[in-house]
């Protein structure tokens, strides 16, 4: 069942730790024989069609499919906000379908899918650099004092990850302000749903930034860049060409966050400290 946009004092969107359908309960043992009870994740599979052309089937844990089909096509370079006519969600069926007011083609695309690293296995198509070709974020500042109130805050925020455990987190900020707090099992499914719900809400891009519990992969930067979100953070590690990736388009990327502690491997020249 989908989960309703839950809201606390401090996020526009926060996680909804009750919603039904996210989680179950099961009955194991631990190490030393007691038997325990907890809450598991659930997963389940969504199709995401554009009109009449099924795109991908993605593992998801099943709340906000809306957003999440909008913002694959988005990211995907499928689909720009003037092109959204309305979004049908079918849930016995386990379907998203993104429906635009003329029709699409891109059976080329769904020739060249690549495998991506990414958790619950992300899908991405062969032509994923196209849209950085000649892109150049805006030169934002960011205080590393923001980024310390936001992973302070974040850590500390009511979440399925603090519940249950086995998934990731993707949170969309504005200064030190967490605004939008998305979760899924992977990592690529919860900044896909924070970049349906950036297109559908018309929310501008040069001003925020993205914070996330996953690595900052060639992928999580390819997303995050297309997005036009000038900075992305984690805390947790990078990879090679994911930080090359981050230096040609001038994001500014930063890892292995705990709590004032941080390594920035690319546009630290942007980062504004206390003085």
């Amino acid at each position: 069942m989908a989960a309703n946009l839950s809201t606390s004092s401090n996020y526009l969107v926060a996680p909804d730790i009750e919603a039904v359908g996210l989680t179950r309960r099961v009955v194991g043992r631990d190490h030393e024989g007691r038997e325990v009870e907890m809450r598991v994740v659930e997963e389940r599979p969504l199709t995401i069609y554009l009109n009449r052309t099924e795109i991908v089937t993605a593992m998801t844990i099943g709340d906000h499919p809306e957003l999440l089909g909008v913002g694959f096509l988005a990211n995907q370079g499928m689909l720009r906000a003037g092109e959204l006519e309305r979004v049908d969600y079918h849930e016995e069926l386990g379907v998203v379908v993104v429906r635009t007011a003329g029709e699409t083609d891109y059976e080329a695309k769904l020739s060249k899918k690549v495998r991506t690293s990414g958790c619950a296995v992300g899908t991405v198509f062969g032509d994923m650099m196209e849209g950085l070709e000649g892109l150049t974020l805006p030169p934002a500042r960011v205080k590393v004092t923001d980024l310390y109130a936001l992973a302070k805050e974040i850590n500390t925020t009511p979440s399925l990850y603090l519940e249950a455990g086995a998934i990731h987190g993707t949170v969309l900020c504005e200064g030190a302000r967490p605004l939008v707090y998305m979760e899924d099992v992977g990592r690529h499914n919860a900044v896909d749903k924070v970049a349906g719900w950036m297109l559908r809400e018309g929310a501008t891009a040069g001003d925020k930034l993205l914070y996330t519990t996953g690595r900052l992969t060639s992928e999580m930067v390819i997303k995050c860049a297309l997005m036009g979100i000038p900075a992305l953070v984690s805390r947790s590690g990078f990879t090679a060409w994911g930080v090359e990736i981050a230096r040609q388009v001038g994001l500014t990327l930063v890892g292995r966050m705990r709590g004032e502690r941080f390594v920035c491997l690319s546009g630290e020249e942007r980062l504004e400290w206390p003085e």
